[in-house]
């Protein structure tokens, strides 16, 4: 009902859907049905515990005891999907819009959809499902009293992100996004075989003279666009326009295009000096003289030097442009490292100034949108954590539960990134946001299990054992389920063509079981051992 609704919302508001944003509906769907699960389980419990009351007090004896850790568990994956808002993306930040309010609707139907379900069809309870959800809370239980083999599992799990997360690396690869069967795949290596490459990637030479002519220093990244400056000059033609070609230039410009040539990254390299290959081979194989340079460019046709010339080279603001297309589909292509090279090479080999050059194109601006997406996440990781804890502390009123409450959690989110990078799988920009998203998801299991811990607690008073074994038999069955629902939700994505989305639904799946072995295992052994209020 809530997917529904906001559905309709985004189409009235005209949020088209992204890359980005196209697990919305599964995410909801997900979402929303662990919220239900958790109210429709609790509604069982009670409906057993208290045999003589009518539906409708059962229903507003749920509702009142499980409104404030629902509550509080949509808030934190509010702050873990606000989180996105952060990244200066746009599809990211739509994403982080269309999940929280998305999350207030989901709320808003589990609190009055949910209880007028349940009020005209009285389910009744399942011996068969509370039988095979208490197997499986036995064995968390059993495992859960075992100090060793629980904080050494931690120990390794840290250890293993730490190694892992130092290893993470972003990569942007538009063909490995699709499987090598699908027509996408077969058509991009087709044009990186034959064509010479995909992802288009520029270079601009900026010269400084003595010979340069009036507005020189003018740039056509500043008021203008590359295509005024290269294709837009003036019509009239410059007397000193023949003084240009000056051989240090030419030099330049040729060496700088053979060093690319050679880079085996780079397919297919266009500049000047494969206009005077040309015109060398038509002239016997004799290099042309400056002179000879500025000449025939005065002599040719207007037409001709805006189809060959202009483009790549610019006498008015003294720029020459070499053009490039990347190799998209060869294997352990790195595009910052490639870029890096470069820049590094025309600095060293070169002697070119951070001023005397620009690296532009798709290339650049993808790789910059993933490593401002990797910055702002690493980053907005923390204020997810600030603020989930900060909920912690306003609904238990203990900094030391909120912290036990966290720790299972954020080893979760800490183990899937460094299982990504352990496997040297490179975050893209949808695996980049697991991390945020498993917390704010995973942490509503802590919630639940601490608040029935306390509720247990409070009301029998009884020993660690046996509060334990009430809340893994109670909350326990309710979260392994709500758990089991979220895995397999994600597990469905590993149907879609989309690597990224496969590697999103694999990696929150696994984060989401590595949340509840802790939640069911750390959780209650910490609870037992350091909080005794």
């Amino acid at each position: 009902f809530s997917v529904i609704i906001m559905m309709g919302i985004l189409g009235l508001l005209g949020w088209k859907v992204t890359v980005i944003s196209s697990n919305f509906i599964a995410l909801m769907l997900i979402l929303t049905m662990a919220m239900n699960i958790h109210m429709s389980t609790r509604f069982l419990q009670l409906k057993e515990e208290y045999p003589t009351k009518n539906i409708l007090e059962l229903i507003v004896m749920t509702t009142n005891k499980m409104f404030w850790p629902i509550l509080y568990t949509v808030l934190t994956t509010i702050i873990a999907f606000l989180s996105l808002v952060f990244s200066e993306i746009k599809p990211v930040i739509d994403f982080g819009w269309m999940m929280t309010i998305g999350l207030v609707f989901s709320l808003f139907s589990t609190f009055l959809f949910l209880p007028s379900l349940i009020k005209i069809f009285n389910p009744p309870i399942s011996n068969n499902l509370k039988s095979t959800n208490s197997k499986i809370a036995e064995i968390f239980l059993s495992i859960s009293k075992r100090n060793i083999l629980i904080y050494l599992t931690a120990v390794i799990l840290i250890f293993a992100s730490i190694l892992g997360v130092s290893r993470l690396k972003v990569e942007n690869s538009f063909i490995n996004y699709f499987d090598k069967d699908t027509e996408i795949y077969k058509g991009m290596k087709n044009i990186d075989e034959k064509l010479g490459g995909t992802t288009p990637l520029e270079i601009i030479i900026k010269f400084k003279n003595k010979n340069s002519i009036k507005n020189s220093d003018d740039n056509f990244l500043g008021e203008t666009t590359k295509e005024d400056n290269f294709l837009g000059e003036d019509n009239s033609e410059n007397d000193n326009s023949k003084y240009w070609f000056t051989r240090d230039k030419i030099d330049r410009i040729v060496s700088i295009h053979r060093y690319l040539e050679e880079q085996p990254e780079i397919g297919k390299v266009l500049s000047f000096s494969s206009i005077l290959d040309i015109a060398e081979s038509l002239n016997n194989n004799n290099k042309l003289g400056s002179l000879e340079m500025g000449v025939l460019y005065q002599k040719l046709p207007l037409n001709i030097k805006e189809q060959i010339i202009k483009p790549y080279i610019s006498i008015k603001n003294n720029e020459a442009r070499i053009s490039m297309r990347i190799l998209d589909s060869k294997k352990d292509l790195r595009r910052k490292e490639l870029i890096d090279r470069i820049n590094n090479d025309l600095q060293t080999k070169f002697n070119l100034k951070k001023d005397d050059y620009k690296l532009a194109g798709v290339l650049i601006i993808f790789n910059n949108l993933l490593q401002s997406l990797f910055d702002s996440q690493i980053k907005t990781l923390g204020i997810v954590m600030i603020g989930i804890f900060v909920m912690f502390i306003i609904l238990f009123r203990s900094i030391k539960l909120s912290l036990i409450g966290i720790i299972p959690n954020f080893i979760a989110a800490s183990f899937v990134l460094g299982f990504i990078g352990l496997l040297n799988i490179p975050l893209d920009m949808m695996t980049i946001t697991i991390a945020a998203i498993t917390i704010g998801i995973a942490v509503d299991n802590s919630i639940h299990y601490i608040y029935r811990f306390k509720y247990e607690k409070e009301k029998t008073n009884s020993n660690k054992l046996e509060i334990a074994n009430n809340c893994h038999q109670s909350v326990g069955k309710a979260i392994i389920s709500t758990s089991f629902t979220i895995i397999f939700g994600f597990s469905i994505l590993v149907l879609s063509n989309f690597i990224p989305t496969i590697y999103f639904g694999i990696f929150t799946g696994l984060a989401m079981f590595t949340a509840l072995f802790l939640v069911l295992t750390l959780l209650p052994n910490m609870l037992n051992i350091f909080y005794n209020k």
